[in-house]
């Protein structure tokens, strides 16, 4: 692997990577289901913690063909992203923001910086506005309804990804996303929910940071 000034760009996964957003989202989460009963609600927690980068159009579509096993009630779906969204935009707007991103972006000054996220795309941008954030990614930033996955091809088959490129996540999707587009990748656990990673990185050869400040420090240049 490279040291970081290297890459032509960086690609950066957002909760739990640039944002301590995950517990955010799990609790938001378990709260708009809780209507649906708790052992509907745990599974569907359980779910999506266990999948972790993957969209809440997703995770809401398994919701009800895997769990409820039934197509949703007019309005009901919509109603359920609505929710969920409000719970989590104030989170978003307060959680901590990773340590590191300015140095990074010094170190990395001719890189292209580009967000593929799971999160929701309007939303993210609206966030990364008001925490301001949005200049650090001159590259864009991304997110669902599209899946991460279709994010990084489409962004590599119109060059905003310039090879080496190398994908900064925190969950085994990221991982899986990274490899499939020949992007190197990296896992940063600190705020990560994934139980498993220590293992799956061992398994993997996947190299691991606690945070962005640990990346820096150990891949900066030489």
């Amino acid at each position: 692997m490279q040291s970081l000034s290297q890459y032509a760009t960086l690609i950066f996964d957002c909760d739990g990577v640039l944002l301590d957003s995950n517990a955010v989202k799990t609790r938001a989460f378990g709260e708009v289901t809780e209507r649906y009963g708790m052992e509907i609600s745990s599974a569907f927690v359980d779910y999506h913690v266990r999948n972790g980068g993957v969209s809440r159009y997703q995770k809401f579509r398994y919701l009800f063909s895997d769990l409820l096993r039934r197509q949703p009630h007019v309005q009901e779906a919509e109603q359920l992203l609505q929710a969920y969204a409000d719970k989590v935009r104030e989170g978003l707007l307060t959680c901590a923001v990773a340590d590191g991103l300015a140095e990074l972006r010094e170190v990395t000054a001719p890189s292209g910086w580009l967000v593929a996220s799971g999160g929701d795309q309007q939303e993210l941008r609206q966030i990364f506005q008001m925490r301001e954030l949005t200049a650090y990614f001159d590259h864009g930033i991304h997110g669902s309804p599209a899946p991460k996955n279709q994010i990084l091809q489409d962004a590599l088959s119109i060059g905003k990804i310039q090879l080496p490129a190398l994908f900064i996540g925190d969950s085994r999707f990221d991982h899986v996303c990274a490899k499939q587009a020949g992007l190197d990748f990296v896992f940063v656990y600190r705020w990560s929910e994934f139980p498993e990673w220590q293992e799956y990185c061992r398994r993997e050869s996947v190299a691991s940071f606690e945070d962005i400040s640990a990346l820096l420090r150990a891949m900066g240049p030489l």
